[in-house]
């Protein structure tokens, strides 16, 4: 008895599956990829060159 009911019970689930998906419906939408962790380093050093820009002078 308890095997019908379990069999009635996936057949409903199907059929309702079923007619979800006709109108665009999905009962088991995609999980979100997970993050990418990237570590980066402080620079502790200055940098090796400076850049000095002077605005034209006939502005």
């Amino acid at each position: 008895m308890q095997m019908l009911l379990e069999m009635l019970a996936g057949l409903i689930a199907m059929l309702a599956a079923a007619a979800l998906s006709q109108f665009g419906v999905d009962l088991h939408a995609p999980r979100h990829a997970e993050r990418e962790i990237q570590r980066v380093q402080d620079c502790k050093e200055a940098p090796a060159a400076t850049v000095t820009v002077t605005s034209p002078s006939d502005c």
